[in-house]
């Protein structure tokens, strides 16, 4: 499988797969005026879905990646075929209140309110090096928080791995010098 470039293409063999043909656009959800992007097709798609981990462990073959973070909770579902992929331990980051362990919590702030998110504080080590992933960066806002617990917790971001990045929203922006690597633009 060959990347080709964000936001395009990807070669499986002599096919060109485009993930944007496996996202499915709902108006006016959950809200009037949102354009929901939808990733269940893909999910479906066991093509499409075994390529975007492919893509992903394409980039992170190699790299000096401790542990895996997905974010509640579409992020689980591309964190944990990753980490077996990549044979990488997977930590989940939830909602405030989820998990049953001492945590670390950080707060952060939405367009609607307020909301948290959690990691245990024994999920990972002083200086372990964390890759965290998620299906969509919008606003940022739960990405940033989930950065700071990463790094509450004595852990270093090595880097955000996204399946959609929606980049009129300029979350990439709020989330300072990370590396960051999204497969579909819109």
């Amino acid at each position: 499988m060959n990347y080709t470039e964000p936001g395009t293409a990807f070669r499986l063999g002599d096919k060109l797969l485009n993930l944007k043909d496996y996202i499915r656009d709902v108006p006016d959800f959950p809200t009037p005026g949102i354009l929901f992007r939808d990733i269940t097709p893909l999910l479906k798609d066991t093509e499409a879905f075994k390529s975007t981990i492919e893509m992903f462990a394409e980039r992170y073959t190699g790299s000096r990646i401790d542990a895996i973070v997905g974010i509640e909770s579409r992020g689980f579902m591309f964190a944990a075929p990753l980490c077996h992929r990549l044979g990488i331990p997977f930590v989940p980051i939830r909602k405030l209140g989820k998990l049953p362990y001492r945590t670390h919590t950080v707060s952060y702030e939405l367009e609607y309110g307020s909301d948290a998110v959690e990691v245990h504080v024994d999920a990972l080590s002083g200086g372990d090096r964390v890759l965290i992933v998620d299906d969509l960066l919008a606003t940022g806002g739960t990405l940033t928080a989930s950065t700071k617990l990463i790094e509450q917790a004595g852990a270093v971001v090595a880097g955000l791995a996204i399946v959609i990045e929606l980049d009129d929203l300029g979350g990439r922006n709020t989330l300072g010098n990370y590396d960051i690597f999204s497969l579909v633009h819109y």
